[in-house]
Formats: structure tokens, C-alpha cells, sequence
């Protein structure tokens, strides 16, 4: 069925309100950013308005090369450990009854309800020494004293795919739902077994949507703020803590503004790369 083409100012009424809400709340604001990025700080804590590239050239320092690979590093990681967890597990509840899909998809859910402070002080329990999971160990004899799991990279790895895997599996339980059952019909009726038609069949079969979900991923990851300061140390901290370190507590406005633009930009460019491969698989 073909649109008909709009063939007045009426007709393009429907977009006025969604079209001033984005002016409001992100062009205007977004702007706002690119100005200040290019102003001067003022000794005294404040900035004045002028047009440098000091801040931007700040990016060239070895320190923030540091803080932006580490985090690309993790956004990319925490993105691989998502997808590879979320796909097998979201087939084989596409399998389940629809009353069981029913009660998982609930649970996921009430699990999106928690806020990431939740999130990062109930991992934080669980990773310590006096009441954490390494008890229980020492209790069944996989262990001979409980030790302290947190700050480490793996605490905040662990805390980051708790959060993004609910997001992960939602995002693929539509795509394999409606994933045709004689694709794996046919391979099995010529050999293969279970592991090898999901791995030669779904995921190819799937491809585009597992990229779409791995770069919605890791933009959601990029923007972590919380868990890597609860969980880590530093020297794991994000992008996204070092924006909210210069503009609050170093009140560098100016370099917080140009670190926010970089980022924006960055998850802008992710967020069109996954239409466009969206975009790509609607038209297969």
C-alpha cells in the first residue's frame, strides 16, 4: 500500500508538537553545549564567551585517549557479553509456551523498573567480603576465605550487563519470534544438528538484527555513569564520569561541554547506523 504524498501545511500538522518538543528539549540545549564548548575558562570557576579550540584540543592529551579507549573498550565488551548471553537465551523462550514467554518477558520488566543506583549498590553487596556470593562459596568448599570482588573491571562489567541485558532480550524477542520455523525444519531434515542449525541458520538468518542490537548496546553503554563509580575504581571510570568531574567539581564547563558534544555526536552517529542497518533489513 503506497502513502499519498502531503498536500498541505495541514496535512503536516500531526508533527508540529513532536516536532517542538525536539527543538525544546534537544536542539536548543544541544546548541547551548556547542556554544559553551568553544568558550574560555575563567580562572575564577566560571567561563567567559569567546570562540578557542583549546577544549577540543584538550582530546589530544594522553589521559583523555585513556578515559575514551577504556570506554569504548567496555561499551564494546559489555555489548559482545549482551548479545551473546541475550540470542540463545531469547530463542529458546520464543520455544517455551506462550504462558512461560509471558512470565519471563514480566520478570525482564520488573527488572527495567530498578534504577541503576539499585542496581550498582545490590552488585556492590554481593561483591563484598563480609556478605557477598564469595561466602556461599566458602561454604561448599570452592573456596577457603571470602575475599572482595569489588572495585574491579569485572564488577563493573558484571553490574553493566545486568543492566543492558534486559534491554538486550527485548530487543531480539520480536525478531525471533517471527523467525520461520521451516528454516530449522529443513536443516534438521538434512543432518544438522540443534547447536549447528541455530549457528548456520538463525544467526546468519539474523545478522542484520544482531548488529542493530549490538550497537544499540553499546551507545546504551557508552552513557554509563553510576556503575563504574560504584563499582570500579578511576581508572575504570567512563566518559561519561569525567563530563560530570570537570563541570561540577573542577567547574571546567568549557571542556565538560566539548567532552559532551564528542559523546553526543558519537552515539548520534551509532543511533543512525542502526537505522540505516534497520532500514537495510526491512528492505531484505
Amino acid at each position: 500500500m503506497k502513502r499519498e504524498a502531503p498536500k498541505s501545511l495541514a496535512d503536516y500538522s500531526p508533527l508540529f508538537f513532536p516536532g517542538l518538543m525536539l527543538i525544546v528539549f534537544f536542539v536548543v540545549p544541544f546548541s547551548t553545549m556547542i556554544a559553551v564548548s568553544f568558550f574560555q575558562r575563567d580562572p575564577s570557576g566560571f567561563y567567559t564567551p569567546d570562540f578557542v579550540f583549546d577544549n577540543y584540543a584538550r582530546f589530544l592529551s594522553l589521559f583523555f585517549a585513556k578515559v575514551l579507549g577504556f570506554s569504548l573498550m567496555l561499551a564494546v565488551t559489555v555489548a559482545i557479553c549482551c548479545v551473546v548471553i541475550a540470542f540463545p537465551f531469547t530463542y529458546l523462550l520464543t520455544k517455551r509456551p506462550r504462558k512461560v514467554q509471558t512470565i519471563w518477558l514480566v520478570c525482564l520488566l520488573s527488572v527495567l523498573s530498578l534504577s541503576e543506583v539499585i542496581i550498582g549498590f545490590a552488585w556492590s553487596t554481593l561483591f563484598t567480603r563480609t556478605a557477598g556470593i564469595t561466602n556461599l562459596f566458602v561454604a561448599i568448599g570452592l573456596m577457603k576465605e571470602p575475599v572482595a570482588l569489588t572495585p574491579s573491571f569485572w564488577a563493573v562489567l558484571t553490574g553493566m550487563v545486568y543492566q543492558a541485558l534486559p534491554y538486550t532480550i527485548l530487543v531480539l524477542y520480536p525478531a525471533l519470534v517471527r523467525l520461520d520455523p521451516t528454516l530449522l525444519e529443513a536443516a534438521r531434515t538434512l543432518g544438522a544438528s540443534p547447536v549447528r542449525a541455530f549457528m548456520n541458520v538463525v544467526v546468519p538468518a539474523l545478522r542484520n538484527t544482531i548488529v542493530a542490537t549490538l550497537i544499540m548496546v553499546f551507545v546504551f553503554a557508552l552513557g554509563s555513569y553510576l556503575l563504574p563509580q560504584i563499582l570500579g575504581r578511576p581508572s575504570h571510570w567512563t566518559l561519561s564520569v569525567l563530563i560530570t568531574d570537570q563541570a561540577i567539581y573542577q567547574s571546567n564547563m568549557p571542556f565538560a561541554a566539548a567532552m559532551a558534544v564528542f559523546l553526543v555526536l558519537m552515539s548520534l552517529a551509532l543511533v543512525g547506523l542502526t537505522l540505516l542497518v534497520g532500514r537495510r533489513e526491512n528492505a531484505l
